[in-house]
């Protein structure tokens, strides 16, 4: 720990900053559990996400993401540099996702329903 930081910590009745806790918590955590739990969580996350959005909110971040790509992008080719190395915009990877999780949320209305 920074002086800095111990010298807040004492001023602070010895409380640690928030930025400290979400640290240690994230450490924690990390050492508690395996690749798979990290991939369960994304997957119920993504799961979540999906049933509370629509179509176009996939694309609205697509498109964000794509045009700060796009910025970056142009940032590496003027200095001769080009790290697509062949992959997919994340405005693509939005408007694929968005698809995939409409259909899919299509597909699970229609198989619920029989």
């Amino acid at each position: 720990m920074a002086n800095s930081e111990k010298k807040r910590n004492q001023n602070n009745n010895d409380q640690m900053t928030v930025q400290e806790a979400g640290r240690k918590g994230g450490e924690a955590t990390s050492n508690n559990h395996d690749r798979e739990f990290y991939e369960e969580i994304g997957r119920k996350g993504g799961e979540a996400t999906s049933k509370n959005h629509d179509r176009e909110f996939y694309e609205e971040i697509g498109r964000k993401g794509g045009e700060a790509s796009r910025g970056n992008n142009q940032n590496n080719n003027d200095n001769g540099n080009n790290n697509s190395g062949g992959k997919m915009s994340r405005e693509e990877a939005g408007r694929k996702g968005g698809e995939a999780s409409r259909k899919n949320n299509n597909n699970n209305k229609n198989n619920n329903s029989r």
